[in-house]
């Protein structure tokens, strides 16, 4: 069972590739895409959607892609999924919520609940705990010991 849409599961992937991969320079949309087998127009809506909340920063020009705006230990998994949920939702909630027929009524505070569950949850893991899992597992461009950011 997949409790969390695409659009979150992409989010998460994407950000944390960009926290693997953008240390010697961006990570370009093309190849996020081709990594991970994510449909490019669809990506490029998602990134953006992180860029206008502070998650990642676009930078531009043939050099140019993605890196993390803000240190990887200062992220969220809670963060990156409601970003992608927003951004994916439109108006959908809106909607159903004016069409609840009584069996949604008493359905919706259940789930509601489980949301709250994995919401609580995604906040207690951070970027930075997914970096180096990744690490561990041998994803990614090992760093020497250090901070996230060079000044």
């Amino acid at each position: 069972m997949m409790l969390l849409p695409r659009a979150a599961r992409f989010a998460l992937l994407a950000v944390l590739d960009v926290a693997l991969h953008a240390r010697a320079r961006p990570v370009s949309s093309k190849e996020l895409a081709a990594r991970h087998d994510f449909p490019p127009r669809r990506l490029e809506s998602l990134l953006q959607a992180l860029v206008r909340a502070g998650i990642l920063r676009s930078l531009r020009g043939p050099a140019g892609g993605y890196e993390l705006a803000r240190e990887r230990r200062r992220l969220t998994a809670a963060e990156i999924v409601r970003v992608a949920l927003r951004a994916e939702s439109g108006d959908e909630e809106e909607c159903g919520r004016r069409n609840e027929t009584s069996l949604e009524a008493v359905l919706t505070p259940v789930l509601e609940q489980i949301e709250a569950s994995v919401f609580e949850r995604l906040e207690t893991i951070s970027l930075d705990d997914l970096h180096a899992s990744a690490l561990a597992r041998g994803f990614g461009e090992r760093q020497d010991a250090g901070g996230d950011f060079d000044i």
